[in-house]
């Protein structure tokens, strides 16, 4: 579990403080449900859900370039191409 600090206005916070204490909840509860319920509304946003799956669509391109760079780097060499490498000379 992760502690987050949130700076609140004065009024805001009394606020919390008050309704908490009506409903039998703790202030951290309280904030706590308020962000999932939150979450949970933007996570239904028609406008949220395209920018993921562009996000996700984004993510996998590069992951894909990223695998083939690793396939590259790690793939055994061709014959071919070890003998071309060894008949070359550093120039200096």
């Amino acid at each position: 579990m992760k502690t987050l600090a949130v700076r609140l206005d004065d009024e805001l916070h009394a606020r919390i403080g008050m309704l908490s204490k009506l409903s039998g909840m703790t202030v951290t509860d309280t904030i706590r449900t308020a962000i999932e319920k939150h979450l949970d509304t933007l996570a239904g946003d028609p406008a949220i859900t395209a920018k993921a799956e562009e996000l996700r669509a984004e993510i996998e391109k590069e992951a894909a370039v990223q695998q083939q760079a690793l396939a590259a780097l790690f793939a055994p060499s061709s014959p071919q191409a070890s003998k071309s490498a060894r008949g070359r000379t550093a120039k200096g």
